[in-house]
């Protein structure tokens, strides 16, 4: 899933590209997309796009006149710059934005349709499909703890909920505690004032770090291979490659359409983490710590 650092660079790009640009009309193709009907989609039509902004993981249109389109791209929605009234594809096709000189066509790779698209009359309105999540970059170490361990989860859990934090997803979080050498699932009520300074600059310099390099990779371009698993990771996808930092083999987690993904060495002390289907296989031959694995 598209997290901040995507989602930023997305908002970037289409700042610089569609910026006061008209967006004649949109074309749906995947019924499931749509969310709202009211105000339809026409609403939009022929509106100049006043500009571009992040709510979350979501990317609002600023249409004017308090008119909204909000786009949330869940798991596998990707969007291209195309020529002008480009065909949407047949089976990963999902919407296409159509202006004078190009068109922006939304595809979902995955059989499972989960992108939304709505329109939405007023500011009100619009806060109404926020999910609460406070801003990492706009917030102090006090608040950011205080929402850390104001819910009973693991820390990864915590850290991926919207209604906690904006825009940090499963990919991220993976690599935020890695830097921060914090177990994935410590629970947040046994969470240090030190491991929370740690996680929370952590989670800004991942971020931004992330950030950064998709922009420069991007240029005035746009991004076209947004990604979860991208090579210069330290932990997130590399399962059973060798930590840079201590050397430990990366161990993973796996569950739902997810995965978590940790070093042992730099984060649980040489504890291997039961992953459930694994170990309930293995019994007694599932191994505990590092040392189980080397032998």
């Amino acid at each position: 899933m598209p997290e901040y650092p995507d989602i930023a660079i997305y908002i970037e790009s289409l700042e610089r590209h569609f910026r006061g640009e008209t967006l004649h009309r949109v074309r749906v193709q995947s019924i499931s997309l749509m969310r709202t009907f009211d105000p339809p989609t026409e609403a939009v039509h022929d509106r100049p796009v006043k500009g571009f902004r992040r709510m979350g993981k979501r990317i609002i249109w600023d249409m004017g006149d308090e008119l909204f389109m909000v786009l949330h791209l869940m798991v596998s929605g990707r969007l291209r710059m195309k020529q002008a009234g480009v065909s949407i594809p047949k089976k990963s096709g999902a919407a296409a934005f159509d202006f004078e000189n190009s068109s922006l066509l939304l595809t979902e790779a995955s059989t499972k349709k989960r992108a939304s698209l709505q329109v939405v009359q007023g500011e009100e309105a619009l806060a109404d499909l926020d999910p609460g999540g406070i801003e990492i970059f706009d917030s102090t170490v006090v608040e950011f703890g205080e929402v850390l361990t104001g819910v009973s989860h693991t820390v990864k859990r915590a850290l991926t909920d919207a209604h906690l934090f904006s825009g940090i997803g499963n990919a991220y979080s993976d690599e935020i505690l890695h830097r921060a050498k914090v177990s994935p699932f410590k629970r947040t009520a046994s969470v240090t004032e030190e491991e929370i300074q740690e996680i929370f600059d952590a989670t800004r310099l991942v971020l931004d770090q992330y950030a950064d390099a998709l922009r420069q990779e991007v240029g005035d371009g746009f991004p076209d291979k947004v990604t979860a698993f991208r090579p210069d990771m330290i932990v997130h996808g590399k399962f059973g490659e060798e930590c840079p930092v201590c050397g430990s083999p990366i161990q993973r987690i796996v569950y739902a359409s997810n995965e978590t993904n940790y070093c042992p060495g730099c984060q649980t002390d040489g504890k291997i983490l039961a992953d459930r289907s694994l170990s309930r296989l293995l019994k007694e031959d599932f191994p505990r710590r590092l040392e189980d694995l080397e032998g």
